[in-house]
């Protein structure tokens, strides 16, 4: 298992549709998902530390944990199967709750813990992006500074 990265969204063209990164902490594979336009606002704007005015959400999940006095530890992308990823929310006592990979990684975020990738998901899905191509992560990166959360509205998912 890998703890990985959030490196951002991004919206794929001609389709509309947002892609999740997630690269190792502590290796070379990126992990491409795509996701709703929904999640993908969720978790740029908590990329980008917008506060709205109303919980989001995940906002929401957020301050029920807290309410019920519960923890979520960590997150887990668990399995890929035909081409739809898998995840699972692990709280504390060992209690886990599936999830969608896109709302675990939103609701990570938000809550501070770790994201994990299952060796077998990152063997299957997981891209290792040689040097000479790093410039297009860089140019990734800048397009993530420069898009705000209204770019993800409207996508059709």
């Amino acid at each position: 298992m890998s703890e990985m990265r959030v490196v951002g969204v991004r919206v794929e063209l001609p389709a509309n549709q947002p892609i999740l990164l997630l690269r190792e902490a502590e290796g070379d594979r990126y992990l491409p998902i795509w996701i709703g336009s929904v999640e993908a606002t969720a978790i740029a704007l908590e990329q980008q530390g917008v506060k709205p005015a109303r919980p989001l959400t995940h906002d929401l999940l957020k301050d029920v944990l807290g309410a019920l006095d519960r923890r979520l530890e960590q997150v887990r992308i668990i399995d890929l199967q035909e081409g739809t990823f898998y995840a699972e929310l692990v709280f504390d006592g060992d209690i886990r709750v599936s999830a969608r990979p896109s709302d675990s990684v939103a609701l990570a975020l938000r809550v501070g813990v770790p994201i994990h990738a299952e060796e077998g998901v990152l063997s299957e899905a997981g891209l290792v992006i040689p040097d000479e191509q790093e410039d297009e992560v860089e140019k990734f990166r800048e397009f993530l500074d420069s898009v705000s959360p209204e770019d993800f509205r409207g996508a059709d998912t």
